[in-house]
């Protein structure tokens, strides 16, 4: 059980180079906490900013006993701000928002709201957003495709405003890039996940800190999620698919010109015949990519903890005088 002292919500916020948008986003947050009567914590996650944010966030630090500061030496990303964010938060509810100001803390009650009705994650969907349509368009069909190989109805799954519940954050693997895509880590071990439409901004200082290359970074990115939720524990299905469809190709097209060749016909110069093999050889290489991966998985699954959602009731024990009871 929490100690009695812990916040009821934590907020993580990473930033880079955001000097000019923290004052105003804690003044907008302290607001929205007071009003509300939360008890809260405010973790700001400096991703080796190079302006003066640190200095921005040390005079936060000193006028409010909710801030709380980490500072990375050097900019490792997104992603892992979030997971040391997650790994230090101690409210029973985590929101997670940009530092740029397009997120409005305004939205966070209705967050929690939903997360109340017994959601466990709830993603803000930025329905009318104020980006140029070189973000907007690839983004929309981003999500279109994450939508449709996840098996998950979002409309936005990249967006920087959410709300878990605390057990989430501690259970969802966050690194690399994969925070784009915890809607769907959350989803594949097995909690509620919806959305709410919210609010989003215009930028009002300094400019974007992604390319247009984290599109293609995250078809990649997608395919590493689907890969480790799904076949994490299964590899060989994987792989083995994979193999058999391609050793099945290199079978028969060997076997139309095994046939040939019984009726006849010279084969020893067909390119077909070298394409059969390494089809054949290929489909046995995967087989043993999944046969090797099973064997890793079996030795790291040995302690491997599941997410459980209740576990009712005292273990009961054995003890010999019960059992003698039970003889009498």
């Amino acid at each position: 059980m929490s100690d009695r002292t812990d916040p009821h919500i934590s907020v993580v916020i990473p930033l880079y180079n955001e000097a000019e948008s923290l004052p105003e986003l804690h003044e907008r947050l302290a607001a929205v906490f007071h009003q509300a009567g939360w008890t809260y914590e405010l973790i700001f996650i400096n991703d080796g900013s190079r302006d003066n944010s640190q200095d921005i966030l040390h005079e936060l630090l000193s006028r409010d006993v909710n801030v709380r500061v980490i500072s990375f030496r050097r900019n490792f990303g997104k992603s892992a701000a979030l997971a040391t964010g997650f790994r230090t938060v101690r409210g029973d509810f985590v929101i997670t928002m940009d530092a740029d100001l397009q997120d409005d803390p305004a939205e966070i009650p209705a967050l929690i709201a939903k997360l109340e009705e017994g959601y466990d994650l709830v993603s803000g969907w930025k329905k009318k957003r104020h980006d140029p349509l070189s973000k907007t368009v690839p983004s929309k069909l981003f999500n279109r495709v994450t939508s449709l190989l996840s098996g998950i109805r979002l409309h936005d799954f990249n967006c920087g405003l959410k709300a878990y519940r605390r057990e989430v954050v501690g259970e969802i693997p966050v690194y690399g890039v994969l925070h784009r895509f915890l809607p769907v880590l959350a989803f594949k071990l097995g909690y509620r996940i919806t959305e709410i439409p919210v609010l989003h901004h215009p930028r009002k200082h300094g400019k974007t800190k992604f390319g247009a290359s984290r599109f293609v970074n995250g078809f990649f990115d997608l395919l590493t999620v689907l890969f480790i939720s799904d076949y994490n524990r299964a590899p060989l299905h994987l792989f083995g698919s994979i193999g058999l469809v391609f050793a099945l190709l290199g079978f028969a097209l060997n076997l139309y010109l095994s046939i040939g060749w019984l009726n006849g016909v010279w084969i020893g110069n067909r390119p077909l015949l070298f394409l059969g093999v390494l089809l054949m050889v290929v489909g046995i290489q995967f087989f043993s990519f999944g046969l090797i991966a099973e064997k890793i998985v079996n030795v790291s699954e040995r302690d491997r903890v599941y997410a459980i959602r209740e576990d009712s009731g005292v273990p009961r024990t054995t003890r010999s005088n019960d059992a003698g009871a039970c003889r009498d």
